[in-house]
């Protein structure tokens, strides 16, 4: 899989290199390229953002350096087009596996108060926001996009860690324990020694049933 990520900030997707991310893109699994908006720019200054028509508080980044950005990376619109956005359809692991089967993404990171709206309407696909909240960009969304898509694609993780792991079933996913065996007074239980993989089974659904009850009931409606 390949992913374009467009941003203003290309040093903050650092992290994208290190890790299981990382690995991924030496072994050839993954090709992850961060663009500099600021590259298209016709601005003598590189500008990319102005004050928004209608007044306002904050600045708005401007479609020119956008659409150029967009359509020099992506001349035959191959790759499915997101934009990190709050007023976007909220990430979950059904649209993690959906955009896994794609080749291409290419995601756009806003800025400031917003991206001007033609860009929305003339080059974007997708509006994807992370959850209910406001951040000062796009960059973290884009990188949480990333990563999540990234685990399903084939050469990235082993493929049997996706089976049983939080949301592959509508549940939140068990407790895990590692050595010690009794770390400060907390003991692991005893079912996870027994060996007995049948009662190791049904105590981990439960413990999953448990903490989505807990966590997260919506999920059991």
């Amino acid at each position: 899989m390949k992913i374009d990520i467009l941003t203003l900030f290309p040093e903050t997707f650092s992290y994208l290199n290190e890790s299981i991310i990382g690995r991924a893109q030496k072994s050839g699994a993954l090709e992850i390229n961060v663009h500099d908006i600021r590259n298209y720019s016709t601005d003598k200054h590189k500008k990319c953002d102005d004050y928004p028509f209608g007044g306002g508080a904050g600045m708005v980044m401007m479609p020119q350096p956008v659409y150029d950005a967009i359509n020099a990376i992506d001349p035959r619109h191959e790759s499915i087009r997101i934009f990190t956005s709050p007023k976007g359809k909220t990430l979950s692991q059904g649209l993690v596996c959906e955009l896994a089967k794609s080749k291409n993404l290419l995601i756009l990171c806003g800025h400031y108060e917003g991206i001007d709206e033609r860009i929305i309407e003339l080059c974007i696909d997708l509006e994807v926001s992370i959850g209910d909240y406001v951040l000062t960009g796009g960059e973290l969304p884009a990188m949480v996009i990333t990563d999540a898509v990234s685990r399903y694609v084939s050469g990235v993780i082993n493929e049997n860690s996706l089976q049983e792991e939080s949301f592959s079933s509508n549940l939140l996913e068990y407790p895990q324990y590692t050595r010690p065996q009794d770390f400060k007074g907390v003991k692991v239980p005893d079912v996870l020694l027994s060996g007995n993989h049948a009662e190791i089974e049904k105590w981990r659904k439960q413990k999953s049933l448990e903490i989505t009850k807990k966590n997260r009931p919506d999920l059991l409606k």
